[in-house]
């Protein structure tokens, strides 16, 4: 029982970030920069990261907790195949960058947008898209490799 519940709440907190990523980067930021002016497009991004960021830190919560869980249960890291190394490796990974990205652009963002500072705010937001872009890369790959591994694993 509790093992089902560990892993759905690995499950949903990665599909929460992964998915929120993917839909930021690949849906939202596109058509705010075609039809956006910078001060609205700055605005409505960095209020985005508001309200998804706090979404990633509880994903990283559930992910690393049921994580370490699973991997408790299965006899600890030297007792699971590689695909479980890997995509703990690729999640800490993203986790790094994901706390990057929070504490410096993200807040230099909010910064440059309360203070109308556009060029600071675009700065900011020229490290962060490549970022996401990392981490979404990362996130779409540890899917593929779940799933590989529960396959061939």
């Amino acid at each position: 029982m509790l093992t089902g519940l560990a892993l759905t709440l690995h499950l949903l907190g990665a599909v929460i970030w992964v998915g929120g990523m993917f839909f930021a980067h690949m849906a939202l930021r596109p058509v705010a920069a075609a039809t956006l002016e910078p001060p609205q497009r700055l605005t409505l991004l960095a209020g985005v990261f508001s309200r998804f960021f706090p979404w990633v830190w509880a994903s990283i919560v559930l992910i690393l907790s049921t994580g370490l869980y699973l991997v408790g249960l299965l006899g600890g890291f030297g007792g699971v195949a590689v695909n479980i190394h890997i995509m703990t490796g690729l999640g800490i990974i993203m986790m790094l960058i994901y706390c990057f990205i929070y504490f410096v652009p993200y807040q230099r963002l909010k910064a440059g947008v309360n203070e109308q500072n556009w060029k600071a705010a675009g700065g900011a937001l020229a490290v962060i898209r490549p970022l996401i872009a990392v981490n979404l890369s990362l996130g779409l790959a540890i899917v593929a490799i779940a799933r590989w591994g529960a396959v061939f694993g």
